[in-house]
């Protein structure tokens, strides 16, 4: 479904979401979930919302370009030479495929991500 149509907005701050927990494997610290809600497709690229509540854990990542919304993370990359990525409402940021990361949120984040 294409929530965000040609012409149409979506308040993406606003946006209900439903949360789950993540998978046992990937929690490091806390109980943190997360939501996902698909906006639209444009030439294979989605672009939506995702948010996760407080707490540590671990992803490998997609393609993808994202502007936080709203909240705090820390994002740590295992690649030797990256540095940790504090990030915050109005941070744009691009991650590339297969890049494995750990995420500490420490306010609960929303992005709006394009991948």
């Amino acid at each position: 479904m294409n929530a965000l149509a040609a012409g149409n907005g979506v308040d993406a701050r606003g946006l209900a979401l439903a949360h789950e927990p993540l998978p046992a494997g990937e929690v490091l610290a806390g109980a943190p979930t997360t939501a996902v809600h698909a906006l639209a497709s444009l030439g294979g690229v989605e672009v939506g919302v995702w948010e996760m509540t407080p707490g540590t854990a671990t992803d490998t990542e997609s393609d993808e370009v994202f502007v936080v919304l709203s909240g705090r993370a820390t994002i740590s990359f295992a690649s030797p030479g990256l540095p940790d990525l504090e990030v915050g409402p109005g941070s744009l940021v691009r991650l590339a495929e297969g890049m494995r990361t750990t995420w500490t949120v420490t306010e609960t984040l929303r992005k709006v991500y394009v991948a």
